[in-house]
Order: structure tokens, then C-alpha cells, then sequence
């Protein structure tokens, strides 16, 4: 497994040459492109609120992608196919998903939202800066590099604030941390994939319509009566919660193609504090002033990546 993702690491390098993986970006990221990756944020914190609100998160998941075919195979016939290149990338990506969903739901069947969400998303950033430095040769200015930082230190915060005298919990946080090397490992696949397809928004499309396709199957021969039933009692959220998973990852990988994936990778992270607020106002869960502070820290660090 290890000499694959070498093999993958040294092939890149000489298509990054030929394909123009390393387009070179202006120094600071425009305001649009922050405010559009800050909605992404946004978004995809919302989806997360509502799968955690659900009974069964595993089976949330499934009618939430169960959803996502539906809409994308709606606008698909009029979308552009991405480009040839770019269709391993897709392929690869959606057998990393089937692991990244199946860990979101193994989190939050074992953990607060205000506690896994942070972890899971903000542990990531720093993982995708160096996997950035050594796959596409991206490099951060060191201010970038400090608001990286920041967001992980956040993270940190949030993992370790726990009442005194307890334990860390690390139940939800295991998969929480294994789920963020996942999400190191489809940010780097999809920043790639997406520079490389032409056209971002049907990349996207055709990226979740795959994924539906290997991870609902999957869970109708395992749980099959209890999936149809699900999904007929939760496919107006379910719409809902397709819709922002669609708009935030869409909106990401467009941003990768015009800003360094690193950079957008850690901005994106600040969905940790759209996160929180939904988990404290919406899920009623704890929020700390511990919490409250790691979310200040979160917002620090992306103020700084804005400014590097």
C-alpha cells in the first residue's frame, strides 16, 4: 500500500509539467473566493447538523447520497463531461468516500457533534499543507503556514477540553482522527482531479452520483428493508442535506482551481465554528467557554490565511 501512494506521488510530478496542476495564483486569495469557500464552510457544517440530529447515522448517510444521485443525475445530461484525464481521479475518489461516510457515521453514533466535527475537520488542514508541499509542490507562504497552525491548535483545544477528572473520550475520537487522514486523502485526489477535468461543478456531480452508486447498494444488501423505509421518512431532509453536501464540496473544489489546495483545504476548516454553533443552538449540546475560545483560535488562523 505504501509503494502505491509513493508510485502515485512520483508519477504526479511529471503531469503536474504537462497538465498545468501548478497554476501559479495571485499572492493574496480575492475576497469572493473567501466568501464563497466561507458559504462552502457553512454548508457543510449544516449537513453534518443534520445527520448527527438523525436516529441512525448510518442510514442518514444513506439517503443523504441516495439523495445526491437523484439531483445530480437531474443536471448532468446538461453539464459538460469532465475531461478524460481527470476520470481515475474520480474513480479513485469515490472509493475514498466510501470510507469517509462510513467513518462519519461511526463518529457521531459514539460523540458530540461539538466534539468530533472539530476534530474531524480540523486536523486535516495541516496533514493536507505538507501532503500540498509534497504531491503538488505547492508552497504556502509562511504566514499561510502559521494560519495552518492556528486552525490545528484549535482543533487540539477541542479534543482536550473534557470535564475534570474524566478521560479523554477516545471512542469518538479515534475514527474522528482517522476520518481527518481520509480527508487529507480526497482533498489532494479532488484538488487534483478537479484541475485536471475542465469543468468543477460536473466533476463534483459525477463525484457523488459515484459515490452513491458503490455506498447505497452496499447498504441495501446489508439493511435493506430498513433503508427504504428510512429514506421515505427522511427524504425532504435528506434533500436538504444532498443540496448543502453538493453546493459546499462543489464550491471547494472550484476554489482549489483557483487558489492553492492547502490554503483552501485550512480555510475550509472553518466550518469547525459553524459546527459548534449548530451543535450548541440546534442539538443542544454543552459549549464551553474552553470550546468557545478553540472556536476564536479556528477563526484567527483563517483570518491569517486570508491575509498569507
Amino acid at each position: 500500500m505504501t509503494s502505491f501512494f509513493c508510485q502515485i506521488l512520483r508519477c504526479s510530478r511529471p503531469l503536474q509539467e504537462s497538465t498545468g496542476l501548478r497554476p501559479k495564483f495571485p499572492p493574496l486569495m480575492s475576497l469572493s473566493i473567501l466568501l464563497l469557500v466561507l458559504l462552502g464552510a457553512g454548508l457543510h457544517a449544516t449537513w453534518n447538523g443534520l445527520v448527527k440530529a438523525g436516529s441512525d447515522r448510518y442510514l442518514d448517510i444513506v439517503a443523504l447520497l441516495a439523495a445526491a444521485a437523484v439531483l445530480t443525475a437531474l443536471w448532468l445530461p446538461f453539464l459538460p463531461l469532465p475531461a478524460q484525464a481527470s476520470w481515475l481521479w474520480l474513480a479513485l475518489s469515490a472509493v475514498i468516500h466510501q470510507l469517509y461516510f462510513a467513518l462519519i457515521a461511526l463518529s457521531y453514533q459514539k460523540g458530540d457533534m461539538s466534539l468530533v466535527y472539530p476534530v474531524m475537520r480540523g486536523s486535516a488542514p495541516a496533514l493536507t499543507a505538507l501532503a500540498s508541499i509534497l504531491w503538488l509542490g505547492e508552497r504556502p507562504s509562511m504566514l499561510g503556514l502559521a494560519g495552518v497552525c492556528l486552525v490545528s491548535c484549535g482543533v487540539l483545544m477541542f479534543a482536550c477540553e473534557r470535564p475534570a477528572g474524566t478521560k479523554i473520550q477516545w471512542a469518538p475520537l479515534l475514527p474522528a482522527l482517522a476520518n481527518a487522514c481520509v480527508i487529507v486523502l480526497y482533498t489532494m485526489v479532488d484538488g487534483t482531479g478537479v484541475r485536471l477535468s475542465g469543468h468543477a461543478f460536473s466533476y463534483t456531480s459525477w463525484g457523488f452520483l459515484l459515490c452513491a452508486l458503490l455506498f447505497v447498494p452496499t447498504a441495501l444488501v446489508l439493511r435493506r428493508r430498513r433503508v427504504l423505509v428510512h429514506i421515505r421518512e427522511r427524504w425532504r431532509s435528506s434533500l436538504i442535506g444532498a443540496g448543502c453536501s453538493i453546493g459546499a464540496y462543489g464550491l471547494a473544489l472550484w476554489a482549489m482551481t483557483r487558489a492553492p489546495i492547502a490554503t483552501v483545504a485550512a480555510l475550509r476548516e472553518t466550518a469547525i465554528v459553524f459546527g459548534v454553533i449548530i451543535a450548541a443552538c440546534t442539538l443542544k449540546e454543552r459549549l464551553s467557554p474552553i470550546r468557545i475560545a478553540a472556536g476564536l483560535v479556528v477563526v484567527a488562523g483563517a483570518v491569517i490565511i486570508k491575509l498569507g
